[in-house]
Parts: C-alpha cells; structure tokens; sequence
C-alpha cells in the first residue's frame, strides 16, 4: 500500500474512533438512565410507534411478532414456567466446570448454587441428528446418558452423548432467547408489563447459569482453548449474545426495578467480552465477527465510570476499533487485510459478503449514534460492498469457488446502502442501488426481525423495473481480477445470452485444493458448477472430495494433484487478459485470460487460457485450452475434469453417438481418495475429436445443451461418471431436478505430457430448437510449432468463420501458408469471405491476406474491427498497422475520451507498395481508419 492510501485509511479510522468514543462520553451514552438506546437511538416508544402508522410491513413484522409471543404467554399461563424449563442447562447437576476433548464436550463438573448453561456439543455442526421443536423439547433435560433426539435417517429416539448432537444445544438456547428479544421489545413498545413478566425469568435464569459456569478448558491442550467462546465452540458463534444485549437494553428499568441483579448482568457481559477478545483466530474474517459481538455488549454496558473494573462501553468499544489483542485484531487494523485497490477481502466469495455485510452493520449501528456518516468516514467499506457486485453471475448469484457457493448477496448489504444513501442524500447511488436490490430480491418482504425495523428505510425508492441482467452488467465490468484470492471473471452479454466464465486459483481463507478450476455460466444457470463445501469442514467427504482437486473443472496430473485446503497460497499467475481488469473497451466481440501455475504435489508446469467469444447472432462461446506437464517424467498422465449441469453426458463422433463400456479405470492404487467417490463410470479411447453434450432437460422450458467440441489426441480415454451433488447450487434457482442429485463429469484423460497436446475444447451451450451457434469446429496442429493450436470455428450461419491461433506465449511463433505469428493468441473472423475482426493478443507480429501487425516495444494486444467508417482499433502498446491496399485505406482519426482529438495519414510501405501502414505511438482507446472513396 502506497504511502498515501495508508494515510488516507490511517485518517478515516482515526475520524471513526474519535466520533465513537466523544458519543460513548457523552451523558446521552453511556449513562444507566440511558435504556433503551443499541435501536431506539433515543426515540421514545411512542414517538416510533407514530412514524409507523403508515409503514405497512414494519407494522405487519411487529403483529406478527404479538401474535407468535402472546401464544407463548398463554401457554405459560398454565405451565408458567414452560419456556425457561427449555432452555439447555445444568438443572441437576449445576456444574460450574465445562471440559472438551478438542472439538468435542467432554463433560462438566463441579457445582455451583444454580443450575448452570450447558456449552455446546462439538465445533462440527454436522450431526445425524434432527434438533426437535421447542414443543418438543424435554423440560429441565439433565440426564447423564446425554441427549434424546431422533435420527435423521432411522427417526427412532436415542440417547447420545452431547458430543455428537452438532450445535443443537446451542441452537434451542438461541431460539429461546430470540423469543424473549422479541418479547423485551415488546414490552418496551407497547409498555405491557406482561411481556416483561415473560421475558425476565428466562433472562434471570440464563443469566445467572452463565455468570456461576466458568469458561471451558481443553483437556487435550489442542488450539481449541483460544477458540471456545462461553456457550459455543467459537467465539464467532456467540450470537447468543446479540439476544441478551437487547433483552438487557430494552428491559433495563424493569429488570432494575423487580429483582434482577443488574451487576451481575454486567459482570456476564464483561466476562463475555473478556471471552471474546482474549480468544479467537486474529488473521482472518473472526475479527469482524468478534467485533460485532464486542460492539453489542459495548452498548448495552454504561460508561466506564459504573463499574469498578473500569469495563464498560468505553473500554470494549476501544478495543472493538482500536486496540488489538493476540487472538482478535482491532477494527482499524482489521480492514487493512481487504485489497485496498479491488476493495475484495481475502476469503471465497461467500464469507467475503458476509464480513463487509457484518462490517456495514457495526457502521450502521454506530451512526445511529453518532449520525456522522461513518460510511465515509471508512470508505474501504463502501468499496468492498460494490466491488462484491463482481461476484454475480448473470442470474443473481454469486459465484462458488473455494467454500462460496451460489447464493444471493445479502438483503441487508442493500438496505445498509439504502438507509446510508436516504439519510445524507446520495439520491443517485440510491437510485442505482434500489433498482438492482428489487431487480435481485424480493423486497417486497423486507424482513423479520428488530433490526430491520429500526434500520431499514419505511419504503424504497420508486424505479422503473430493469432485466437483472443489464443492472449487473452497469454494476459490474467484462472483467475482473482480484489477486488476494486468485480469482479472475469474465462476462459478456444478458439475458439468455449471457455467458460468464469464473476462474479460480487457490489463495487466501476457504479455499480448495483445486489448481486453477472454472465455473461456467451460460443458458440462465451455472453449467459448469463448482461443488462447494461438504456438510462440514471437519467431515470426511469435504476433506476427501468437496476441497480436493477432482471436485473441481480442472486438471489432475498422475491422480496425485494435491495441497492444503482452507487456508491456502497456491494462486496463478496472470500472464494475459482483455480487456483491462475493471474497464471497458470500443471492442466487445471477445475477453480472455490466460493464467499460468505450478502444481504443487507433481510440480508440473500448467497454463489455462479461457476466452469468451461472441458471434453475429448475440450468442457466444468459450475456448478453453488447458496445457500439463510434468517436467522430467518418464511417464505421465493428466485427467481434465469438467462437471456438467444435466441429467444426461453423451460422446458423439459426428453424428454418431459413442457407445461407452462400464469400467473401472478412473481410480489406481496411490490416487486421491477423491476418485472413490465416482460412480456409475463407463469409459472409452479415442484418438480422432469428439463432442460431449451434457443435456438438462426442462419442464416447460426447452432442454439446455452443453455441447463440448474436444480435440483428438493420441492416447486420449474419455471416462463418463457421476459425481456426489454440488452443494453449491441455489435451491431456488437451480433445476429442482438437479438439487440433491449426483452431477455427472466427463473425465479425459491424455496418457502423456499435455503441455504441447494440451486439452482444447469448445463450449457451445444452446437451447432445443434454437440456433446451435456452431456447425463445426476443426482442430489442427501446426507444423511449424508443434505446440501451437489452430482452430477453425464455424458458426451456424454457414457464412461465418472463426480462425484461431493459440500458442504458448508472446515469444512462440507459427509459420503457415500465408500466415505469420509471434505471440499469444489470434482470433480472425471472416463473413462471407470477408474480414470482420482480427483480435491479437501479446502478439510481436501478426501477418495474414495482406495484413501485418507489428509491435513497437511490447508485445500488443489490440483488436481491427470493420464498422461502417471502416476500421475500428484499439490497443495497449504501440503497434504498426499495414492495411490491404484494397480495402481503401483513407485518413486515421484518433479519439480520447469519444472526441476526436488528431486526424493522421497513412504511408505506403516501401517494401509492399500494396499495403498503407499507420503507426499508434501508444496505446489509444479508439481510433478509425477510414474506408477512401
């Protein structure tokens, strides 16, 4: 980070930590008489009860929240204590000590004067066993043959020791303690002293049970001591807390006024707190997590002044923002881990969403107080929040590389935004922001619970509806790169015509094991999905399948391609890319990467280049060609993976359909475990090129076709198999009939060196009934460089053909039959025999029917595309154009910024009097040659 950037983030939190600390020393803050205040911002019940008369679906959350908590009271009105005998305690026993055996509840000891709350039952939510409703749950449960719950899969009742219950203990308190927030609330609005009544012998009790129960002690010495939180295994996880914060704001002068010891309830959260930041995993996404824990008891608690230990609102506040401990990093330190550039922090996209969302609420509650636009005050916020638009396929969900999976950005981050932009008068950005979260959500439902009451606008702005397509593409750029997790996108087109290609490396928090894998979008879903996680971190079929490389559209080398998961550093390199990362070009036709890595178990050398490539009709398709080898092998062999959405995988020779034979050759001893969780597999060798097509058939909408054009190698078997599901799909948005169901992949596997016979293939997705984009594509080996790749695509129009050219880098050069090149890659398309584009990338020089490109300094990327003018061209380094006599070549106009800034001549070159060259000094965003008369 530059000097400047660091003091520009230096000055914003210091503005921050000031506007905090002067409100927590006023008398409007931290003052005992000052209940409620964490939502209400001082507004009296009756005062908000007004603004609410013509607030339909706040007032609707609100009865909704009567009528739930009124059935509550009725049914204590017989059993009066029928919920606090619900909540998770140490009833009988009152053990005060808690023991784990790493991850897992061991068992508590001790006593106390009270029955205490029972921690959790292991850090692996993942159980076997179904958490039963609150009706159902046993009163005053403390039985030392452990729990009675019924199995998911059998539904008998057993008794199970706590440790394999997941997190149900924790989650039948939190339900409970929601009930009472709901309820302290409500009290506060209505002033009815029965919901009061409710809710405080609840609060008494848990509060009592947690101030006697120490903290938990790992027997095993394991890294789990400085995780635990009070009631749950992480501190992350103490949402519980967030509960008793409010019941204890709201109810406050109740609680004062019948008998609860408010001492103690301070005394618990300053335990809590203590908890919090002496605990925790200081370089990664706990940090915010932490603080919004910390910011929560911080504004329950009064000021400094009221306690003699000196831990109140003050002191948690400056070490929510300012002061750092060994286990949880301040907030002014924190957000310096986000790419100050990209605005992306550095996890998969999933928790990436969820630490700026987590981040927007601390801001969020603290302007309540300070009403200073806190959001500018730290604008990396703001940055991260729209730079999280980048993540979203074409549909509306993110994507899924590393633990992410496909899911909607967050409600919340919306109407953080929106509240922020209403508030200082941002109209524009509001207006933006609004037509994108109505197009993407259903806001017509804004919510549920009591921070959406007291937070989000009463209506949102009015604007004219938009396709979801054409927001997220005003919103986001054709592509995009974000080192701190090795991630690059590209995108092209809406609608159904919209295509996206996600490319994955592995670098920061919750990543997999996958080398550089994709995801491809194309027909309104992901068809080329990601797996996503297992059903935990801790479970076997994550760790030997969902963060390995076989769950992944990547390629595997000898079985063995391996590395850390979750907290990994194996990110590819950017070698190449159009059009810049964050910008846009007058070209549009085409976008690229090509990314190089080694692969860190085989140490083979591997490079994926990806293109998108538009066609006349609107409908694109996507070149892959992924290279492998493993340097000084005797033998070798390389698996390309490709996952497809559908319920069938054919092979096709042409027309004629291949016919697999069952086989059990995918899996050899000393492969990844991985392997073994293919099934139903069924294989074949073929030299000569083939076509998979992966078909998902629709209800009442056509079939979806993935056709996948492969070019033939020697030595190549094709392995058709069904993989476990990906849990990366949207429930709402996949095909139901593939939600749950097994993804079938199409394995090739190359028995040799695939770096100069690499894996090149073509997706052409395309509907049933509709225009299949391409007739044929032809794949040919050039001879005067083995390692370069030559295609001929040919559309499905008949009259339009792509030509492409694809080595290994800038320095490889191909010499055919009139046609010269040395660089990356050239794409040339002709219509009817006549030139429409020449797209070159890191080309030195490029020469074909009488055209030459030459770079100046660098290798070039640039692309002549004929308009009605003539010819349109842009480029990145200086560059040498010659022009075909005949096509007219007439005055160069350059532009800068849409305005025409020079106009240039073009001279004849002396050695080919058929050919007018035109020199680009340096790169220009546009400039037309045009056609003479």
């Amino acid at each position: 980070m530059s000097a400047i950037k660091l003091i520009k983030v230096t000055v914003s939190v210091s503005l921050l930590l000031w506007a905090f600390f002067a409100y927590a020393q006023t008398d409007a803050s931290g003052d005992p008489e000052n209940h409620p205040r964490i939502y209400t911002g001082g507004v009296t019940a009756k005062d908000y009860s007004r603004s609410l008369k013509n607030v339909s679906w706040k007032a609707e959350i609100i009865a909704k929240k009567q009528e739930r908590i009124d059935a509550y009271i009725a049914r204590c009105q017989d059993d009066p204590n029928w919920l606090v005998s619900r909540l998770q305690m140490n009833w009988k026993t009152k053990h005060d000590k808690v023991y784990l055996r790493g991850g897992d509840f061991s068992h508590s000891a001790g006593e106390a004067p009270v029955p205490t709350v029972r921690f959790s039952g292991t850090r692996d939510w993942a159980t076997a066993y179904s958490r039963p409703p609150l009706e159902d749950v046993q009163p005053y449960v403390d039985d030392e043959r452990g729990m009675y719950l019924q199995h998911r899969e059998t539904g008998q009742m057993e008794w199970i020791h706590p440790s394999k219950s997941g997190y149900i203990i924790e989650g039948i308190n939190r339900h409970i303690m929601a009930i009472v927030e709901d309820a302290a609330f409500l009290y506060w609005y209505t002033g009815k002293k029965k919901y009061a009544e409710f809710a405080m012998p609840v609060y008494d009790t848990y509060m009592k049970g947690m101030y006697y129960r120490d903290a938990p002690v790992d027997l095993d010495s394991t890294k789990q001591q400085w995780v635990s939180g009070l009631a749950t295994f992480e501190v992350i996880h103490e949402k519980i807390v967030i509960s008793l914060s409010l019941i204890h704001d709201f109810m406050y002068h109740y609680l004062k006024d019948n008998g609860h010891d408010l001492d103690l309830s301070a005394a618990v959260f300053q335990k809590w707190g203590d908890q919090i930041i002496k605990n925790g995993i200081p370089d990664n996404n706990w940090n915010f997590f932490q603080a919004r824990f910390l910011t929560f008891i911080a504004l329950t608690l009064d000021s400094n002044q009221y306690y003699d230990n000196g831990k109140g609102q003050e002191y948690y506040l400056k070490h929510t923002f300012e002061v750092s401990t060994d286990r949880q990093i301040a907030l002014k330190e924190a957000i310096l881990n986000y790419d100050q550039q990209t605005g992306i922090w550095a996890e998969s996209a999933s928790y990436s969403m969820h630490v700026t969302e987590t981040l927007l609420k601390i801001l969020t509650l603290l302007d309540q107080a300070t009403h200073a636009n806190e959001l500018q005050n730290f604008p990396i916020v703001e940055k991260a929040t729209l730079a999280s638009f980048q993540y979203l396929f074409p549909n509306g969900d993110i994507v899924a590389f590393g633990d992410s999976r496909h899911q909607p950005l967050p409600d919340n981050t919306f109407e953080y935004l929106i509240a922020n932009y209403r508030k200082y008068g941002f109209s524009e950005k509001e207006k933006t922001i609004t037509a994108l979260y109505k197009s993407l959500s259903a806001p017509e439902q804004r919510g549920k619970g009591l921070f959406e009451l007291f937070f989000y606008v009463d209506e949102l702005m009015e604007t004219a509806p938009q396709a979801t397509g054409e927001l997220i593409a005003r919103v986001t750029s054709p592509t995009f790169y974000a080192p701190n997790v090795s991630w690059f996108v590209q995108r092209m087109g809406t609608g159904d015509e919209a295509l996206m290609v996600s490319t994955a490396g592995a670098k920061g928090n919750h990543a997999h094991a996958n080398g550089v894998s994709i995801e491809l979008f194309a027909n309104g879903q992901v068809l080329m999905p990601d797996m996503s996680k297992g059903p935990s971190y801790w479970h076997e079929d994550h760790r030997q399948y969902y963060a390995r490389y076989p769950a992944h559209n990547t390629v595997v080398v000898d079985g063995i391609s391996d590395s850390r998961a979750m907290r990994v550093n194996q990110p590819f390199t950017l070698d190449h890319h159009f059009p810049a990362s964050g910008e846009r070009s007058v070209f549009d036709q085409i976008t690229f990467s090509k990314v190089s890595f080694v692969e860190p178990a085989s140490q083979a050398n591997q490079q994926r280049l990806t293109a998108i490539v538009n066609t006349p009709i609107g409908n694109g398709y996507v070149l892959d060609i992924f290279r492998s080898e493993r340097p000084g092998a005797q033998s070798e062999h390389h698996d390309y993976f490709l996952h497809g959405l559908g319920q069938s995988l054919q092979l096709y020779q042409g027309n004629r359909q291949i016919v697999m034979s069952e086989s059990g050759e995918l899996s050899r001893e000393g492969f990844l475990p991985a392997y073994a969780y293919f099934s139903n597999e069924k294989s074949t060798a073929a030299d000569a090129s083939v076509q998979a097509l992966f078909t998902l058939q629709g209800n009442e909408a056509p079939d979806s076709h993935l056709k996948v054009w492969i070019n033939g190698q020697q030595n190549r078997d094709y392995f058709s198999v069904l993989g476990p599901k990906s849990n990366a799909l949207n429930k709402t948005k996949a095909p139901k009939a593939m939600i749950g169901q097994q993804i079938p992949a199409l394995v090739i596997r190359q028995q040799a060196e695939a770096w100069s016979k690499p894996f090149v293939t073509v997706f052409n997705p395309y509907f049933e009934g509709e225009n299949q984009v391409i007739a044929d594509v032809t794949f040919t080996q050039a001879k005067s460089n083995l390692t370069a790749q030559m295609l001929e695509v040919k559309h499905d129009n008949q009259n339009t053909v792509d030509q492409i050219v694809a080595t290994t880098g800038p320095n490889d050069m191909v010499k055919e039959e009139d046609f010269y090149q040395k660089g990356l890659l050239s794409i040339t398309r002709e219509t009817e025999e006549e030139l429409d584009f020449i797209f070159a990338a890191g080309i030195a020089q490029y020469a074909r029917d009488g055209w030459e490109l030459l770079s100046i300094r660098k290798p070039v990327t640039l692309s002549i595309a004929r308009v009605a003018e003539g010819y349109e061209i842009q480029n990145d380094e200086a560059v040498r154009i010659g022009v075909p006599l005949d096509q007219n070549p007439g005055v160069m106009e350059v532009y800068a910024d849409g305005k025409l800034v020079a106009t240039r001549q073009g001279m004849r070159n002396r050695n080919n009097p058929n050919r007018i060259d035109y020199l680009l000094e340096k790169p220009f965003q546009k400039v037309i040659i045009r056609k003479s008369n």
